[in-house]
């Protein structure tokens, strides 16, 4: 599989603690999904879901495990890297007894070219992803146009990409991107009651950080 030469991530904070260790090791295989270049059957993996929504970048995974819990009907497929965070997340899965999630640990990139077909996802969320804000990083941020096109053709038409960042010059810099699309329209909305606030963007606002949510819908 052909990986991005350019990361948009880094992967920080990398200590693992024992028992987000042994939950990798004994919860991955029941609620993560393998990365396979294979096409993933979501209807077989979530068989009564309403809709599947793609968590891009979940931390800690708490936002992620009460937007699960908040709705069951949904199917939720996170994707991220970081090992802490996906121990965490896999914990808080089988103690809340959460069933509408699974967990695939690998760049968001080659999940969605190798593993989801097009047109399969009704929606996507990146929140509070890595602003990079030197100049000469602004290449490594996740929202590109490249990145635009991917996202856009696993949604659904009228499916949606909710994004949020506390980073007002890349919250500017995403509208930019997507203002040079035709795949999508929308714009900043008010925080929806749905998105929790999450201990990281808690921070940023004590550091009086102006959070900004975008909305944007595939165009038909």
């Amino acid at each position: 599989m052909e990986r991005p030469s350019i990361r948009s991530y880094s992967i920080r904070g990398t200590r693992i603690t024992e028992a987000q260790r042994a939950a990798k090791r004994s919860l991955q295989e029941i609620y993560g999904i393998p990365v396979e270049e294979k096409k993933l059957d979501l209807k077989a993996i979530f068989p009564t879901s309403e809709k599947i929504i793609m968590e891009i970048g979940f931390g800690m995974g708490e936002t992620t495990a009460i937007i699960a819990a908040n709705f069951p009907e949904n199917a939720y497929i996170a994707v991220d890297l970081h090992p802490p965070g996906i121990g965490k997340l896999l914990s808080r899965i089988q103690e809340q007894a959460i069933t509408n999630i699974k967990v695939i640990e690998d760049d968001v990139h080659v999940v969605l070219a190798y593993m989801i077909d097009d047109q399969a996802l009704d929606g996507v969320h990146l929140y509070f992803p890595d602003p990079w804000p030197k100049s000469k990083h602004h290449k490594r941020r996740i929202v590109q146009p490249a990145f635009l096109e991917l996202i856009a053709s696993k949604l659904k038409p009228g499916g949606y990409f909710h994004l949020a960042t506390d980073w007002v010059p890349y919250a500017e810099a995403m509208q930019s991107v997507f203002s040079s699309s035709s795949q999508f329209s929308g714009g900043i909305i008010e925080k929806p009651d749905w998105r929790p606030v999450t201990r990281f963007e808690g921070q940023g606002i004590d550091k009086n950080h102006r959070v900004t949510d975008l909305l944007y819908l595939r165009n038909h």
